[in-house]
């Protein structure tokens, strides 16, 4: 198993614990992303596995009233391309530029497990704690987002009608923990 695809291996098992984590009542819970729930969290997740396997020809399983079984079933996708060599060195166009689609997994949808996993476990009243190696490797590759473009990542729609990638800063003290300073960078209140 390569690098990229045991990292992803690593954050959808802690992902896939805060989800199996949830209570039944808690699925409506607001989430830290304003206009989501705890459940449009985990919708979401999802539905961005089902936009890494587009550019090899796949497509999800859609599953109804289940976001454990969905996750299951999205993460399986994923892996199964990860897992395969040919599949995950295809090139594919991406928002950031051409790229594999191994690395496009890599920088969407497996950082996305780390960040909404803490949406998902603020929401739900789990541990937020998110792996400091997964910490500190956002936040190298978040703050070397040059200005302009994190300015595109924070203006909402700039990439389609309701998509918004990162919200306005939030202050955080310099002498904070790391994951809370990347938590106000990203736009979210740790």
């Amino acid at each position: 198993m390569g690098e990229i695809a045991e990292r992803y291996r690593r954050r959808a098992d802690a992902f896939e614990q805060k989800v199996a984590g949830v209570r039944p009542e808690q699925w409506g819970n607001q989430s830290p992303c304003a206009k989501w729930s705890a459940r449009d969290v985990v919708d979401h997740i999802v539905a961005m596995h089902g936009y890494m396997l587009m550019p090899v020809g796949r497509e999800l399983e859609p599953v109804q009233d289940d976001p454990l079984a969905a996750f299951w079933g999205a993460r399986a996708a994923v892996e199964a391309v990860l897992n395969d060599p040919a599949l995950a060195a295809q090139e594919c166009e991406t928002p950031a530029g051409r790229m594999t689609v191994e690395g496009q997994i890599d920088q969407v949808v497996s950082d996305d497990l780390v960040l909404h996993g803490w949406d998902l476990a603020r929401a739900t009243g789990q541990d937020e704690t998110m792996d400091p190696v997964d910490v500190q490797r956002l936040w190298a590759s978040t703050t070397a987002i040059p200005a302009d473009v994190m300015e595109k990542y924070r203006t909402p729609d700039a990439f389609g009608p309701g998509i918004e990638v990162f919200g306005a800063e939030i202050a955080v003290p310099e002498d904070a923990p790391l994951q809370d300073r990347l938590l106000g960078y990203i736009g979210r209140q740790p």
